[in-house]
């Protein structure tokens, strides 16, 4: 599919970070569009008809979305912004908050003013020292120049933007646990329902949207819903922003049309294995995403087709692993991740992840034992569908599909007590 360039056509120029270049690039004119030549309902109307699916994970139509939130309570309506970009492997809402925090404040006001929103918090990952600060800068000019503030861009609505940083904790990802952290609070994610949408932020609706989400809203705007669902495959509209990694010759974030295969953005964009390896394995929506394989390469790059194939698109992190990779020390590596992540509310997370790290540990040190094969069947089912966020299904789902498509290789490990790439590496060498 041929490269389109909605969200990063500034990615690596300096000056895009700086509103008059911005400006002179039809920056904030979707925005102004929206403001002063559409009423409130006919933007969520083109949002839907464009078929945006939100790109923070859920892939949840955004236009629908909006709708969720009730107008008649009384009470204000709250934007969060999901910049708590914290699944391994996954980098892409980084660029835009370094190359273009504009176009980012550009689908805030888009948003709020569909939806009727007067504030909105940017909740930044801790670790994102660097783009907290160029998003902070971003903000403090929009509000000079009458972006933000009692009259955006001239019009009177009053929007009010502020940016909150995190300390680090990956269930702040979570929406809920999100918004419990922006109240001062533990970051432990929230039963639902209630919904954000109606009971979110303070008590009040709330419209959560990943940073890639909001900064795919201005050319939307600016060239209609009809032109942005024509680019993608059926139910989805436009692109988004792949972070690719692992044994690739070519790493980094690449905007493709949803659809687009796995293996073209492998091997023709990512420009094939290092070292013309041959391919294990791929994860192809971030650490919590099922692994998937050479057979697997076909499929189409999108919420649906990943889903169908027995994985998710997830974050859009597409970690490739080559023929060198033990599987079990990657399984290993990410359950680390898990147990050590979760926030300990749900016993079958706290304990299951803890627990599938241990055991684990024990078959990648050569102490493991057959039993351990089913054990972690078992653990994965009781994981499954019993905590209160994704976080205990989505390491579920991980290391169930390691297990699965690899067993081979535990087993290996369980009967012989070390790696089975060690005894090909020693088979060579002789």
């Amino acid at each position: 599919m041929p490269i389109v360039k909605l969200v990063s056509e500034h990615f690596g120029n300096s000056q895009a970070k700086e509103l008059g270049w911005y400006r002179k690039k039809a920056g904030y004119e979707g925005a102004r569009k929206a403001l002063f030549e559409m009423q409130p309902q006919d933007i969520i109307d083109e949002v839907v008809q464009s078929n945006l699916r939100g790109l923070g994970g859920a892939g949840f139509p955004t236009g629908r979305k909006w709708t969720f939130v009730p107008q008649d309570t009384g009470k204000p309506i709250y934007l969060t912004v999901n910049a708590d970009e914290s699944e391994p492997g996954t980098f892409k809402d980084r660029y835009i908050l370094e190359w273009d925090p504009h176009r980012l404040l550009e689908g805030i006001i888009i948003c709020a003013y569909a939806v009727g929103i007067h504030t909105a918090y940017i909740y930044v990952r801790g670790e994102y020292v660097r783009p907290a600060e160029i998003l902070q800068k971003a903000i403090d000019e929009a509000y000079r120049e009458g972006v933000l503030g009692e009259r955006v861009l001239g019009k009177n609505f009053q929007l009010d933007v502020h940016l909150h940083r995190g300390a680090g904790a990956y269930i702040c990802g979570e929406e809920t646990g999100l918004l419990e952290s922006l109240e001062g609070k533990k970051g432990w994610p929230r039963l639902k329902p209630p919904f954000p949408a109606v009971v979110g932020l303070f008590g009040c609706p709330t419209v959560i949207n990943n940073v890639e989400t909001l900064s795919q809203l201005p050319k939307i705007l600016l060239k209609g819903a009809e032109w942005f669902a024509g680019i993608a495959c059926k139910h989805h509209g436009g692109t988004r922003l792949f972070a690719l990694s692992g044994c690739v010759k070519r790493p980094g974030v690449y905007e493709l049309p949803l659809g687009t295969s796995l293996r073209e953005l492998i091997y023709e964009h990512g420009g094939g294995i290092l070292g013309d390896k041959e391919l294990k394995a791929v994860i192809p929506g971030g650490a919590s995403a099922a692994i998937l394989t050479e057979e697997d390469l076909d499929v189409s790059l999108d919420f649906d087709s990943l889903m169908k194939a027995g994985s998710m698109l997830g974050s859009g992190a597409v970690i490739v692993m080559d023929e060198e990779v033990c599987m079990v020390r990657a399984c290993q590596n990410i359950m680390r991740f898990f147990a050590h992540e979760s926030c300990g509310q749900c016993t079958p997370c706290r304990e299951g992840t803890a627990w599938v790290y241990q055991i684990l540990t024990r078959i990648a040190e050569g102490s493991g034992t057959p039993e351990d094969i089913d054990n972690l069947a078992e653990l994965a089912d009781n994981m499954s569908g019993t905590s209160i966020c994704a976080l205990s299904d989505g390491a579920a789902m991980s290391f169930r599909s390691y297990v699965k498509k690899f067993r081979s290789e535990f087993e290996y490990h369980i009967l012989h007590k070390k790696c089975d790439l060690e005894e090909k590496k020693t088979t060579v060498d002789a």
